[in-house]
């Protein structure tokens, strides 16, 4: 049981306590200090001395600790909320915390997923937290409250040895710490070799401080690099410790024993054309219920993951500690080891797989009448491609077909293709009457060769078959949220809440600026937003308006409380579809093989009262990964551009800020920086309501979702930055504004929006001190916004 904060009593006996007074006191106060002890038993003269002999021999005899220099505690004890050090990482990659002025008899606490979704990286040992402690039983537990900073004093850098020191540059554009590395330190060093080093004590203020590489992670001209950095900056758990891959090794091939024998059902894995990993199949055929003419059965089956990965096990405590995989362009870093994620729990052709499916039935106009869910054993019938099954279907005239893919296909199109394509179809209508949010998103896929090399970078096709088990997922999705629901068992929702007012507000006065209606007392649904996208479809603005409407909404996450999901227009919808990857999933797994009692490994007692903490740990695990995977595409396309300098691109202005633009470019979809300062002789003002910088003087206007033309001017792999030259003209003058003001700056030929000092500065206001005006580019990194 936890421990309640422990407060002193506000009265009590004068003088000098006896020892086991003195005790309860201390356990009582969490800890005190020498005066504090004698202020509070009214202590003075030669009492304050017999109290300070008393604590020694208390101290003596194991019963007291001390807590800083002059602090006392029961021995053993932690305060509520204490400020602490990661000491440890045990084997199984959990982390320990002790109290930073603790004594030895401070005991370690276990450190719990971090409740803070927007905390970062995941801490690593040397980091220094503000915790809150709590006993359960005879151990203690810590969760972060605050990140003190400790990390902030590590730096993840490039070694540049030059004739007389050897320095650590970072490689993150936020960071200004260059670091200089001790000579006799900097022996094994190499130039070009990255590493995670921190600063030591007594640095300076400004200029380059002194710093100890920790460790050596790989080198510069690795064409990994991106990658490995990325995972270094945002904390990403790599690898799995022995414990975890011995337990996965020891698991065993399925038996029918407990399952529904599901081996006769053809279903098939339809995924990306590189995917080793296969965590679902589906199947479809026509309702011979005259009381659903017309109507379909799909089934849609997922590995049974629950099976291997049971609560309580090192496979366990390794997959919520990642949270899910993530995935680089390069690699994937896996939530479950391979024995698991590319062996037994993916459903390869041909092989019986353990899996929880479910059997949905659906009218011929896409309304689902009934779903039942089975834990089975299954074996694939083939596994296709999202390219091979979209050709199959087009047929000889696709420009995806080959003769290959005829081969590979022609079997199954009477007896699988047609009736999912069919069964999709009708499925489609229910959609379509349900209107999910229709924003396109361009993703951009980057191909490497063999020796690791981006030999480009292309848009991502979107197919009809994406949108086919995409739908079937969905829907498989829906119903475990529902009958999880109907049985009672607590689970987590993946929920969307609705654009918050103050984005709405945002939106409609950009789509004034349009001539696009858009009344900001309405409230929001998704019919709404995608009438929007359908009038502008067609028009200059299409991929803007596309762009601002994405920028509206809010973010999904985990939550066990159900405010459902605005996006996809749902009431109740849960991930249950990929608990190869996704913690989550495996949760909502437990959950209906407890609901449904399929088996003793269901949810636990203990999982269901730590749902809320699970919750918060998936959503900042997905956005850790989030951030590395762009930050590793970033350096990658950055690489791919670095021989590009100086040439030109046509682009789109997706962001407009204070200190610049951020163009689009429309070849490999990747965003670099126009600074504001090269736009041009006069100062421009940052509009936020316009969504545009605006020149003071002329009026001229450089709108977010311009078309235009940019030249490279620097590309940095090592931090991922692009620096563009803006070649186009702006646009002009807004004929509704008001007329520009004479007399207002003039942009310095230094780019700061000032005249030179000591010329006459009429209108406007001094300006800071170092001559910048607030929005300048002192300080502002070059690149993509994060």
């Amino acid at each position: 049981m936890s421990r309640p904060p422990r407060r002193p009593a506000k009265t009590r006996a004068q003088g000098l306590p006896d020892k086991d007074t003195l005790v309860r006191f201390l356990a009582e106060a969490g800890e005190a200090e020498k005066a504090d002890i004698a202020r509070a038993f009214g202590l003075k003269g030669a009492e304050r001395r017999q109290l300070r002999e008393m604590l020694r021999e208390l101290e003596a005899e194991g019963r007291l600790g001390k807590r800083g220099r002059k602090g006392f505690a029961e021995a053993g004890a932690l305060p509520p909320v204490g400020v602490a050090d990661v000491v440890e990482k045990d084997v199984d990659g959990d982390l320990f915390v002790r109290l930073a002025k603790g004594g030895d008899d401070a005991p370690k606490a276990l450190l719990l997923p971090d409740r803070d979704a927007k905390s970062g990286p995941a801490p690593g040992v040397g980091d220094r937290l503000l915790v809150k402690f709590e006993q359960q039983d005879s151990d203690w537990t810590a969760r972060i409250v605050k990140r003190l900073g400790q990390s902030a004093h590590k730096v993840l850098g490039v070694v540049r040895k030059g004739g007389r020191e050897t320095r650590v540059e970072p490689v993150d554009r936020r960071s200004k710490d260059v670091l200089v590395i001790d000579r006799d330190a900097a022996g094994p060093l190499r130039d070009g070799d990255l590493v995670v080093a921190t600063i030591l004590p007594g640095a300076h203020r400004y200029g380059p401080k002194p710093g100890k590489v920790l460790e050596i992670v790989g080198r510069e001209d690795d064409p990994r690099a991106a990658s490995l950095l990325a995972i270094h900056a945002h904390g990403v758990p790599t690898g799995f410790s022995e414990t975890v891959d011995a337990e996965a090794e020891d698991q065993e091939l399925p038996t029918l024993k407990g399952r529904e024998d599901l081996r006769d059902i053809p279903f098939i894995t339809i995924d990306p054309m590189d995917a080793r990993d296969h965590d679902d199949a589906v199947y479809a055929q026509r309702d011979d219920d005259p009381n659903n003419e017309g109507g379909w059965i799909v089934w849609v089956a997922i590995a049974d993951v629950a099976a291997y990965v049971r609560p309580g096990t090192a496979l366990d405590r390794e997959a919520r500690n990642k949270g899910n995989s993530t995935y680089f362009p390069d690699r994937v870093e896996p939530m479950l080891p391979e024995r698991l994620s590319n062996g037994l729990c993916s459903l390869k052709q041909g092989e019986n797989r353990a899996c929880l499916a479910v059997r949905m039935v659906f009218t011929r106009d896409g309304r689902k009448l009934s779903h039942r869910f089975a834990r089975g054993l299954m074996r694939s019938h083939a596994k296709l491609a999202y390219e091979q099954a979209q050709a199959a279907i087009d047929g000889p005239h696709s420009e995806l077909w080959t003769e290959d893919v005829a081969e590979l296909t022609g079997p199954l199109m009477e007896p699988i293709l047609y009736p999912l394509w069919n069964a999709y179809r009708a499925m489609l209508k229910g959609r379509q009457k349900r209107s999910p949010l229709s924003i396109e998103s361009m993703e951009r896929r980057i191909r490497f060769n063999e020796a690791g090399e981006i030999v480009s970078i292309e848009p991502r096709q979107s197919l009809e078959a994406h949108r086919l088990i995409e739908e079937m997922m969905i829907q498989a999705n829906v119903a475990a949220a529902e009958t999880l629901e109907q049985k009672k068992t607590p689970l987590i929702y993946r929920v969307h809440d609705t654009p918050s007012q103050e984005k709405l507000f945002n939106l409609s006065d950009f789509l004034h600026g349009l001539g696009k209606p858009w009344a900001k007392g309405q409230p929001a649904t998704t019919d709404r937003f995608n009438r929007l996208l359908e009038e502008t479809r067609d028009t200059e603005h299409a991929e803007v308006v596309n762009e601002v409407v994405l920028r509206s909404q809010m973010q999904a996450i985990y939550s066990p409380d159900n405010i459902g999901h605005f996006g996809l227009n749902l009431d109740r919808y849960a991930h249950f579809t990929s608990p190869i990857r996704r913690y989550a999933d495996l949760i909502v797994h437990r959950g209906l093989i407890r609901a449904l009692k399929l088996g003793d490994d269901g949810l636990t007692d203990r999982e269901i009262a730590e749902l809320p903490a699970i919750a918060e740990h998936v959503v900042m695990t997905e956005r850790r990964s989030m951030a590395a995977e762009r930050d590793a595409t970033d350096r990658y396309v950055a690489a791919f551009l670095e021989d590009r300098v100086g040439a030109t691109f046509q682009g789109r202005i997706t962001g407009v800020t204070r200190f610049g633009l951020f163009v689009r470019l429309s070849e490999t979809g990747a965003d670099g920086l126009v600074p504001i300062s090269s736009l041009g002789d006069e100062y421009f003002r940052h509009d936020d309501r316009l969504h545009a910088l605006v020149g003071e003087r002329s009026g001229r206007r450089w709108p977010l979702g311009k078309v235009v033309e940019v030249r490279l001017r620097e590309a940095t792999p090592i931090t991922g930055g692009l620096v563009l030259e803006m070649l186009s003209e702006p646009d002009p003058m807004d004929p509704k504004a008001p007329a520009p003001r004479l007399g207002v700056r003039a942009r310095s030929p230094g780019g700061d929006g000032y005249p030179k000092r000591g010329a006459n500065r009429p209108g406007g206001p001094k300006p800071p001190k170092g001559g910048r005006p607030s929005g300048g580019l002192k300080g502002v990194r070059k690149g993509k916004r994060r």
